[in-house]
């Protein structure tokens, strides 16, 4: 069982700080998880973290009340979802001046696609730039942003943006 829960912390991480603007030390960083429960259900492939859940390796960080880790039929990670009041995700790429940060009600990253969903009052800041919206789907290989006012369930969250000038 320890081996599963290593898998699964290392596949969640090494995604997140992979890639090629990422260093070679981070990549190796030791994964830290701090949660007050674990269910582990090998079978359906589910890890489930809960209460005030910590999750970090190197520069990146995911935190929520809730954190559930999905893996594949290969046995990869295949999807990360934090819950909260104010879930979290902070990533930090070589070459970036500050890290990007994101806060939302439920947060869904989509491994295969380094792909991040924030949802709900959602919040996202790289450097200077803010943005905030009922959606935010942030590409990270593409660096790309789209923002939503509609949320599911909810009053649509009109989308702001706050872009400072290139110096």
């Amino acid at each position: 069982m320890k081996t599963l829960i290593c898998t699964a912390l290392i596949a969640l991480a090494v995604p997140l700080s992979a890639g090629a603007q990422s260093s070679p030390t981070q990549q190796q960083a030791p994964v830290e998880v701090e949660a007050d429960r674990l269910d582990l259900d090998q079978r359906a492939g589910t890890a489930v973290y809960t209460g005030d859940v910590d999750i970090r390796q190197g520069e990146m960080q995911l935190r929520g009340d809730r954190v559930e880790i999905q893996r594949n039929d290969a046995g990869e990670l295949s999807l990360a979802t934090s819950t909260g009041e104010r879930a979290y995700l902070r990533h930090q790429t070589e070459g970036q001046e500050g890290p990007t940060e994101g806060w939302a009600r439920r947060i869904i990253y989509h491994v295969a696609e380094r792909r991040v969903e924030l949802i709900d009052q959602a919040e996202l800041t790289q450097e200077d730039d803010r943005f905030t919206g009922g959606r935010l789907e942030y590409f990270i290989d593409r660096e790309v942003i789209q923002a939503r006012s509609d949320v599911d369930g909810s009053e649509p969250q009109r989308i702001r943006m706050t872009l400072q000038p290139a110096q």
